[in-house]
């Protein structure tokens, strides 16, 4: 992993075991091919009451992905893909957040893959706060969006003999993440 944000407030980070990174794809413009990161670090900025907040920092391993397929996962490491000997981590960097209705909300920063970095929206969830049996307070936040692959440099394809091409330009990303209340 790259840098340390350096936050002041009230910092909430991610509880990997509770929490997922996911993305799908076109393959074959038919299908979807899904996969997942293992390996990230999300800090989350606050006031002591409510994770909702634009000061958000994420990194992730790309050489974490897994498909479930040991040789796509392989070449998703590649220069074809993520390049993750030259470009070890994939970073966001939160804007600033809309508040749309109720618990939704629109997270606004910047993507970097690749040493490219773009400014991308992010929908995001609130799923409330609680308190664990070991009374840690968590909270849970679902974020969905969508990026172009070619944006970043994921230009990797090929054409179909019955037209188009193998893999779509669009990557849906998901997360579902419970994030736990740091102590001060």
């Amino acid at each position: 992993m790259s840098t340390t944000a350096v936050l002041t407030g009230t910092q909430w980070s991610v509880d990997p075991v509770h929490s997922e990174i996911a993305f799908k794809v076109k393959h074959l413009m038919i299908t979807n091919v899904k996969g997942v990161f293992s390996k990230y670090q999300i800090t989350v900025n606050s006031d002591k009451h409510h994770p909702i907040s634009p000061d958000v920092y994420l990194t992730i391993d790309p050489a974490s992905i897994s498909t479930g397929d040991a040789g796509r996962d392989q070449h998703l490491r590649t220069g074809d893909f993520f390049h993750v000997d030259q470009f070890p981590a994939i970073e966001f960097k939160g804007k600033s957040i809309d508040k749309i209705k109720n618990d939704d909300y629109q997270l606004h920063g910047d993507l970097t893959i690749k040493g490219i970095t773009k400014p991308v929206t992010f929908d995001v969830e609130f799923g409330g706060i609680q308190r664990d049996p070991w009374g840690n307070e968590k909270a849970g936040v679902s974020v969905t969006g969508k990026i172009n692959r070619s944006d970043f440099d994921l230009t990797f394809n090929a054409a179909l003999e019955t037209g188009g091409v193998m893999l779509g330009e669009e990557v849906k990303i998901s997360a579902d993440l419970e994030l736990i209340k740091q102590q001060a």
